[in-house]
């Protein structure tokens, strides 16, 4: 049970190389439409509410919808990924999937999508109080 199991560690795969990105950074990537945003959560969550403009690629459901979502992103393209909480695992598993599958430029958004709402930053649907509450 000895080693780092801080959040950041998780991101590592190796030693100098990090996949957390911030909420600072990930909302100036946003604001300048210089990111994709994939979703990790299940379709009933990302349905309810989501990033706005964020695409959906449940990681249950990664190997049938993986191509569909991802065949008009070039390879180098920014890509950040969410889920829901600091102990959600599924944005982590997804940013390695696209890294495997050569996406090469893919950050995690650790507990993104609380942090998301919290900062109050948009959403779809944009009327969805349930989301924010």
């Amino acid at each position: 049970m000895f080693g780092n199991w801080t959040i950041e560690s998780r991101l590592a795969i190796s030693s100098d190389k990090q996949f957390g990105i911030s909420l600072a950074e990930a909302k100036k990537l946003f604001l300048k439409q210089a990111a994709v945003f994939i979703d990790a959560r299940s379709n009933n969550d990302y349905e309810k509410a989501h990033i706005k403009g964020a695409r959906s690629l449940p990681w249950k459901d990664v190997d049938q919808q993986f191509i569909e979502v991802t065949k008009d992103l070039p390879p180098d393209i920014p890509i950040i990924t969410y889920c829901d909480g600091e102990t959600c695992g599924l944005s982590h598993d997804l940013t390695m999937f696209l890294l495997n599958m050569g996406f090469n430029n893919v950050r995690e958004l650790i507990n993104g999508w609380a942090l998301w709402q919290k900062a109050d930053l948009p959403i779809e649907p944009d009327d969805s109080t349930a989301a924010r509450g």
